[in-house]
């Protein structure tokens, strides 16, 4: 198969990592990209600017038996592999035909996590400091990675991550037996925030391009971010578990964010006649994991029901203002941003905005709301306006 034939298979087998929205596809402008589509995911970075991110494994080889991943050993289906060098070379053809703007690069474990560690790195040294790349770089760190490659990898990417896959050891048991959550997983975590708590930031060049100007921060050098994921539903957890981990891993490893991918069935896998977790179940998590990380929630408060899980039918956030402000509606005149940001409809942002505008008027109607950006009519049963409620719709579903 030939390097470009092999980037295209490699990329088409991301899938299962939940770190951008929606693929696109895209032709290329160099005659040896016009053979197929590539796969190009539309991301958001942390600064809120949008970019095309490529998404790609070096290599679906894999020793590792994961009961759930496509790439488990022995399962049977074609393989392929990228050198570093190769691979750079290809990215960089991508790059320059203003296809990709930046790179998420992953990799099955082959030859164990520290040699494959050092082959992600070597990709991405090569990309940063001989093929000159500024842009974007998520770099995935390997179970069993050591300390002085998870440095290495922070010195050169501006995000880092550790699938955590399990909200602890006896469920990740039950989907990775050859993977050790808290000397293969957690730990390195760890190491990512004490490299940030420790350790003087690197000055590099390609930090300067991150984002829309060129903060003083940014020319002091900074760490990158980190994040995890996890396979919901894979393990029968509950939300509870994963909720409970993703909350001490905000609280304590300062992540900035937590993804969760709704368990889906591969043929030819241990679980391949499990049933599949349903999305809106993935969504729930993620309104809840906004709740704890941008919202001021405690996790005591979500809404849990049965069996420690979230109810799918209502948002979290409108589930728990139903119980709580039904009958103790918030004043948007006299709240504080930490109130506002209880209500439906009320994000961080637009918060900070009902403050800045009562400074100059009170707010008395919907309207003066609609036009600060909020959803008026969520917020609608739970709030007062100069001490009156507010006219609402029947809600039908």
């Amino acid at each position: 198969m030939e390097a470009i034939n092999r980037l295209k298979y490699l990329s088409s087998q991301m899938t299962f990592e939940a770190d951008a929205e929606h693929s696109v596809n895209l032709s290329a402008a160099e005659p040896c990209l016009r053979e197929d589509d590539l796969h190009i995911h539309p991301a958001v970075m942390p600064n809120g600017r949008k970019t095309r991110l490529l998404k790609t494994l070096l290599t679906s080889a894999c020793e590792r038996n994961c009961y759930y991943c496509p790439f488990r050993a022995g399962r049977d289906f074609r393989r392929a592999t990228c050198k570093p060098e190769e691979f750079a070379k290809l990215f960089m053809q991508l790059h320059r035909a203003d296809l990709v703007d930046g790179l998420f690069i992953s990799s099955g474990v082959a030859g164990g996590g520290i040699r494959t560690q050092e082959q992600l790195l070597d990709t991405t040294e090569i990309l940063r400091n001989k093929m000159g790349f500024r842009g974007y770089i998520h770099l995935k760190i390997m179970p069993g990675a050591e300390k002085g490659q998870v440095l290495r990898g922070m010195q050169l990417a501006d995000r880092v991550s550790v699938n955590l896959e399990a909200p602890n050891s006896k469920r990740l048991a039950q989907l990775a037996p050859k993977k050790v959550f808290m000397e293969e997983l957690l730990r390195p975590l760890r190491w990512v925030e004490e490299i940030r708590r420790t350790e003087r930031p690197p000055l590099q060049p390609w930090r300067f391009d991150y984002g829309k100007e060129k903060s003083s921060s940014a020319q002091r050098g900074r760490w990158p971010s980190s994040t995890t994921q996890f396979v919901a539903g894979g393990a029968d957890e509950s939300d509870l578990e994963l909720l409970s981990t993703t909350a001490r891993l905000y609280s304590n490893l300062h992540l900035a964010r937590t993804y969760f991918m709704a368990f889906n069935p591969v043929p030819d896998t241990p679980m391949e006649n499990k049933s599949p977790t349903p999305a809106l179940r993935e969504l729930r998590l993620y309104q809840a994991s906004f709740l704890l990380r941008d919202y001021g929630f405690d996790l005591e408060e979500l809404p849990f029901a049965g069996e420690g899980n979230l109810p799918l039918p209502t948002d979290p956030k409108e589930a728990w203002a139903e119980i709580n402000l039904t009958h103790d509606p918030v004043e948007v005149n006299e709240a504080s941003p930490r109130q506002l940001l209880r209500v439906p409809g009320i994000g961080p942002m637009t918060a900070n905005r009902i403050v800045g505008a009562r400074r100059i008027c009170q707010i008395r109607d919907l309207s003066q709301l609609r036009k600060l950006g909020i959803a008026a009519q969520r917020a609608a049963p739970f709030i007062l306006l100069g001490g009156k409620r507010m006219a609402t719709q029947t809600r039908l579903f």
